[in-house]
Formats: C-alpha cells, structure tokens, sequence
C-alpha cells in the first residue's frame, strides 16, 4: 500500500485491489501510520486506486461536508467491452441497491430505496474491442459505474457481475482525487496511474492519467 500524502489530518494512499476499503484499509493504515485512520468514501473490493483518509475525527467531518458538497471530485478510469457511444456524454440512471445480493440495479420507476446517479465519461482510446474510459462520477452509489456502462452494453472487462465475458480483475481505478485540505482549505489533488497487466497494458495509460 502506498503512501501519496500525509499530515496530521488526513493520508492519502493507494488501495490494493483485493482489500476491503473501510476495515482492511483502516487497520492496514493504523498499523503502518500508529494513528486512527477514518475512512470518508469508499471503493468496492475488488478496485484499486487513490482513496483519503482522515486521521482525526474532525478531518473526517470536513471531508464529508466535502463529499456531501461536491467538493471532492473523484476520476476513474475503465476499460470496457466494446465502444461506449457517444464517445463522450453523461449517464444519469435510477439505481437500486439489493443489498442481500451486493448488487446493483438500473429501474425505470422511483420506489423506496432507489436513487438517482450520475456520472459524466470520455473515451480516451479503442483497441482489440475494448475501450479505455475517464469517469468522472457526478454521484457515488454503490456499483455505480459498473451497473451503469453494463446496462449500456459496455461492461467493465472482467467484472462478471455484471455481463463481462472477459475475466480477471475488475477494470476500474480510482485514477485522481481533488479536494480541499480539510483543516486550511488548500486545494489538493492526487493521481496513480492503474497496475501493469492486461486489458490496462493496451492502452497509453501515462498519457491517459495525467
């Protein structure tokens, strides 16, 4: 696990792929920092990538009037099966989470429990008939931009949760992270590019995340 940043009120770091986002990366952080670490937002199991941690309770709080505001802005990127059309747009679904299942759902109608999403993408490059993807998310529901590129027939590669033929990791990192300092405001921001390996290695992923 890598370390971007850290001060007194918050690290941020690189979550492995394979570790839980709140308690394995908590207690991996406390154990390596010799502090609290408080986790603010998450990232699914099986994804990768730049995440913060507050390491006071007030710090946890100003980041999650951060997140609350749309203060924080978290890009991703995807590679996909296929071409996502337009090549560049925005994805606004209803979602509904079942939970005993841990998966996602695009509805048609509002009912208890389901909730809007939104996320805005681009299409950086296509090859082999895949797609690297930035996404940038508009909200943060669970699954959501796996859910939302399946129900459009582009599925993230190797998640077969939701329709991908492919297999192997999930294709989904949380690339950058932009957010005010949460005790002076600072604005800050952080990027890693994802892990070596296939579909990422079709790509020129040091010119996609920069």
């Amino acid at each position: 696990m890598g370390i971007l940043y850290r001060d007194d009120a918050l690290a941020v770091c690189i979550k492995p792929v394979g570790l839980d986002s709140q308690n394995g990366m908590c207690r991996a952080l406390e154990a390596q920092l010799g502090c609290p670490a408080f986790c603010v937002h998450r990232l699914d199991q099986g994804v990768g990538g730049v995440m913060v941690y507050a390491l006071t309770a007030k710090a946890a709080a100003a980041c999650s009037r951060s997140i609350a505001s749309g203060e924080m802005q978290k890009t991703y990127l995807a590679v996909c099966e296929g071409v996502p059309a337009p090549a560049q747009g925005e994805m606004r679904d209803l979602l509904y989470h079942d939970t005993a299942k841990n998966k996602s759902y695009v509805v048609q109608r509002r009912r208890r429990g389901v909730r809007d999403a939104a996320l805005t993408y681009r299409v950086l490059e296509s090859r082999e008939g895949c797609s690297l993807v930035s996404v940038t998310l508009l909200t943060g529901r669970s699954h959501q931009i796996r859910v939302q590129f399946a129900s459009r027939a582009v599925p993230l590669c190797g998640d077969g949760r939701y329709g991908a033929k492919s297999r192997g990791a999930i294709a989904l990192w949380s690339n950058s992270i932009a957010f005010p300092h949460p005790e002076s405001g600072q604005p800050l921001r952080f990027s890693a590019p994802p892990p070596q390996g296939a579909p990422w290695d079709l790509f020129e992923l040091k010119t996609a995340a920069e």
